[in-house]
């Protein structure tokens, strides 16, 4: 990091408290020759970014790579980076219970292991309204480790509160709903839930000036069928539907990813692996994974500045590679 940088554990507070999800990569052993010492730390964004130092640029390479795995699994793992061939003699990496040992023919030498532990935000629901249902909802979702946002009028939910929030749940019997419905499929909320009879729920969704896309991201009658029928009831009824979208989805869509504008021909940002044709290591195609447009029509992605600067020397001969 710059001089400038935040320390990384101001860095870390200011994340958690934006709901923003990311990987902590702790260097937990190191054999020389290894840039990396004991202790070095970095933190890993949904987006790819690397904020601290874990090792070189081919070592970070392979630790974006597991750590966005991390991310969207939410299990830790230690991570054992070796020049050498995996114990198995494919090249892949080895996977066992907690652990994964990837081989990264591009160190110069040394072993690193690294602990990558992910950290989700807290799920946060953002309740409108004051009724038996709402205050339901505000009852039993910390139950479930939920942050609950309680609003009683529309006015009182800001803008930042629905683009931070895994689900909104309309619950105020007609007062305040459309501006909030249609503020929220605009920010993109993954869970949008409307309380209301199945007659009453279809004419509010009629009446939103939405495609039929977005009206279909709203559930109304909100909550899965059980049966219920007292407010305690229905308010399980619709956090058990929360927890299937929220726990559905892949992080990079659980919260607000703290990510730059996407280049127009860059695939979807964290989601994307690509094979490096100079050492055939596995990187993630991110903002800042070096590239090459050289030798044909098919970009080619890599682990570090020298394996495209190798590529670019002779395209061909990478080529032939792949070709047999």
């Amino acid at each position: 990091m710059s001089p400038s940088a935040p320390p990384l554990e101001a860095r870390m507070a200011e994340l958690t408290g934006r709901h923003v999800p990311f990987v902590k990569a702790t260097v937990v052993r190191a054999r020389r020759p290894a840039s990396a010492r004991p202790g070095d730390t970095a933190l890993v964004l949904a987006d790819g970014r690397v904020e601290g130092f874990v090792g070189g640029a081919c070592a970070e390479a392979t630790v974006r790579v597991q750590a966005l795995r991390t991310l969207r699994s939410g299990e830790s793992l230690l991570l054992r980076i070796s020049p050498e061939e995996t114990a198995d003699g494919t090249g892949e990496p080895v996977v066992e219970e907690g652990a994964v040992s990837v081989a990264n023919p591009c160190l110069s030498g040394g072993e690193l292991e690294i602990f990558l532990e992910p950290l989700r935000p807290v799920p946060r629901v953002v309740v409108l309204g004051e009724s038996p249902i709402a205050r339901a909802l505000a009852a039993f979702g910390p139950v479930l480790g939920y942050e609950i946002t309680e609003a009683a009028y529309a006015d009182g939910i800001t803008p930042e509160e629905l683009a931070g929030s895994q689900a909104l749940v309309i619950a105020s019997h007609g007062r305040g709903e459309e501006p909030v419905l249609v503020s929220a499929v605009r920010a993109g909320v993954p869970y949008i839930g409307l309380v209301a009879s199945p007659r009453r729920g279809a004419a509010v969704l009629d009446a939103l000036p939405l495609g039929a896309e977005d009206r279909a991201r709203i559930h109304t009658p909100a909550g899965l069928w059980i049966g219920a029928r007292t407010p305690g009831e229905i308010a399980v009824s619709i956090l058990a539907e929360v927890i299937h979208a929220v726990r559905g989805r892949s992080v990079e869509v659980e919260v607000e990813v703290e990510a730059p504008p996407e280049t127009p021909e860059s695939p979807a940002t964290g989601s994307v692996t690509a094979v490096d044709p100079v050492c055939g290591m596995t990187v993630s195609v991110v903002d800042s994974t070096p590239y090459s447009d050289e030798g044909g029509d098919e970009r080619r992605w890599f682990c570090c500045a020298g394996c495209r600067a190798a590529y670019e020397k002779d395209p061909a001969r990478y080529a032939k590679a792949d070709a047999s």
